[in-house]
């Protein structure tokens, strides 16, 4: 299994903390946030991991190039002079993930109990273009969903919503997308968005024709670390219960 890892994001809603230190190498638990990543992917069976880089990019590169696992790759997908946002990123490394096998795609900045294995034998039975991992939290931005299928995007703070198909009623359910997915290869040639762009743009797009499905966990044991709070929280999360991650 391949894998990516979103790491490149300035981190503006962690500063002070990421003004000096980027996101992925926020610790954790006495461990940074992307060794942590890479640590969970490897036991999850992923055999080549691309990260993409751009916040303090020698840092990072400086970091990356000393993760060392047996028949581990261990890629860099450069965005040190743009910033692509996760769709552009994907593109950008689309060439260090092509294959027969499905792409494992993960924040940085995210902690959770998520099965990954799990996540990937769901994806594998359904056939689906890309299985989201979801959850019923409480956010201002939602993916929309009909009987388990990606339907559409809210975001309740400003009212703005988009639909892929005719309105279906009350039939939608808004479920947090918790910055875990996984992807067929298949979905790499259907991107034709270029520049700066978000993968929910993608996925929003081809969820008219294909199969997006959601993958339901607990948000009990899920946490990010996007502001000083956030990552406070996600730390005593950790301190209460870290033999889940």
């Amino acid at each position: 299994m391949k894998a990516m890892i979103f790491a490149a994001g300035i981190g503006t809603r962690l500063q002070p903390i990421s003004r000096h230190t980027p996101k992925a190498l926020v610790e954790l638990g006495g461990k940074p946030m992307l060794q942590r990543l890479v640590e969970k992917l490897v036991r999850a069976g992923a055999t080549r991991i691309v990260i993409n880089i751009h916040h303090h990019p020698e840092k990072m590169r400086a970091f990356i190039e000393r993760i060392h696992f047996p028949g581990i790759e261990i890629l860099i997908s450069d965005e040190s002079d743009v910033l692509l946002d996760t769709g552009g990123g994907l593109l950008k490394a689309a060439r260090m993930l092509k294959g027969e096998e499905p792409i494992l795609l993960h924040n940085v900045d995210v902690l959770s109990d998520i099965d990954l294995g799990a996540i990937v034998t769901s994806h594998n039975e359904t056939g689906a273009l890309a299985t989201l991992a979801v959850s019923r939290r409480k956010t201002s931005r939602y993916f929309l969903w009909d009987k388990g299928k990606l339907a559409g995007w809210e975001n309740t703070a400003t009212g703005q919503m988009i639909l892929c198909g005719p309105e279906p009623g009350q039939r939608l359910v808004r479920k947090a997308f918790s910055g875990v997915h996984i992807i067929s290869p298949k979905l790499l040639e259907l991107i034709n968005e270029a520049g700066v762009f978000s993968i929910n743009e993608v996925y929003l797009r081809l969820a008219k024709t294909f199969d997006i499905i959601a993958f339901e966990h607990s948000p009990k044991h899920w946490a990010d670390i996007g502001t000083p709070e956030k990552l406070e929280q996600a730390r005593a999360l950790y301190d209460q219960h870290p033999d889940l991650f």
